[in-house]
């Protein structure tokens, strides 16, 4: 019984080692994971950055004072980024990245790209103009306003004059990005909200908002399906005829993608609210597109909607996108907003659906109280 006893006590003891050592080898274990583990923790995990952004036409007339003066403002609210149009004016553009950069502002060289209204040189080429179902062209009946004078993507000649314009902005110093915008067709439909400013009704697709049928589109066209869409009964159901206009600008915006990566730069532009709205509204189907980044205009008072639809309409675009490089900024019109309060919302709403950062129309709109929302709604995103 002696014998016995002390051998259950040598067992027991044998055990108690063993466990200790497993116990201290697990120990070990876990403290080098810990050493060595790439795993943020919850306090050390980085941010990730939301960019602000606001669009500006620039004037030749202004000063660098003045600039100077409108930058700071800009920045002191939190402000990132401007995107200026300079009228595809690269010596203008020059002029105003070091004022800007200065003030700690990143540069975006925005361009009207298939809208080109006033442009000399598309001018004295009647031909490069998109034409309507209705056999009238752009160049001389301007569909909804006067400013509406858009190049047909197609013809290798207006394509390739756009192509230029963005490759002269391209080749500018210090900027971010060329920003397209108007880089699509003409609408076929309005946004509801603006239906009454023109006395219009919208329920079909009208002929004379219907583009691009010029010779150059129904040529290739037929050169693909054998069929002149000229003479389809109803177009708006054929899924070909609408997809060769859908190409035909991801065609534009994939060639100006190769040009802005070659001078080191990115590819940005301004799109209509979500792909699927953009593609039933002005032929624009972003989410295929080779680019950087995309700064739906999710104007929702154009739409009749409210404030969360900022939300909505963001996270449709981001879904889109996922598993794609391109990021998306969310873009908003100022005169919509009725309270501070309001403004913050669409903000946060922005960023908690997806968003990268999110950008205003425009920047000489914004008010005191505006820039004010602006940098405490920013300071509490950290």
């Amino acid at each position: 019984m002696v014998q016995l006893f002390q051998n259950k006590q040598a067992m027991k003891l044998i055990k108690l080692s063993l466990i200790v050592f497993t116990l201290g080898i697990f120990s070990c274990v876990n403290k080098e994971t810990e050493a060595t583990s790439t795993e943020p923790s919850e306090t050390t995990e980085a941010k990730t950055p939301f960019d602000f952004g606001v669009w500006i036409s620039a004037d030749a007339k202004k000063t660098n004072e003045a600039y100077t003066k409108e930058f700071e403002k800009y920045k002191s609210a939190g402000i990132d980024e401007v995107l200026i149009n300079t009228g595809t004016d690269p010596e203008l553009l020059k002029r105003l990245v070091p004022v800007a950069t200065k003030q700690g502002l990143k540069v975006h060289a925005w361009i009207m790209a298939m809208n080109r209204p006033g442009d000399s040189i598309a001018l004295q080429h009647p031909e490069w103009y998109t034409v309507s179902k209705e056999g009238k062209s752009c160049y001389d009946t301007r569909p909804y306003v006067d400013y509406y004078q858009w190049l047909c993507p197609t013809r290798k000649e207006s394509r390739n004059h756009v192509l230029s314009l963005v490759e002269g902005l391209a080749k500018v110093d210090g900027i971010e990005s060329v920003h397209l915008d108007y880089i699509r067709f003409s609408d076929i439909f309005l946004p509801i909200g603006l239906l009454p400013k023109y006395n219009l009704v919208q329920d079909t697709e009208l002929p004379q908002f219907d583009f691009c049928y010029c010779d150059e589109c129904v040529k290739a066209f037929e050169k693909i399906h054998h069929k002149d869409p000229r003479k389809s009964k109803n177009t708006s159901i054929d899924m070909e005829w609408k997809n060769f206009r859908l190409n035909a600008i991801k065609s534009v915006v994939d060639d100006a993608y190769k040009i802005v990566h070659k001078y080191d730069k990115n590819l940005t532009a301004a799109v209509f609210p979500y792909p699927e709205m953009a593609d039933h509204m002005v032929r624009q189907r972003w989410d295929k597109w080779d680019i950087d980044e995309v700064y739906p205009m999710i104007y929702h008072g154009f739409y009749n909607e409210e404030v969360d639809w900022v939300g909505y309409a963001t996270k449709q675009g981001v879904t889109d996108l996922e598993g794609k490089r391109t990021k998306v900024n969310t873009g908003i019109y100022l005169p919509a907003f009725k309270t501070e309060e309001e403004l913050k919302e669409a903000i946060v709403l922005a960023k908690e659906n997806g968003a990268k950062g999110i950008c205003f129309f425009d920047g000489p709109a914004l008010t005191e109280a505006n820039l004010k929302t602006i940098k405490e709604t920013k300071a509490s995103l950290k």
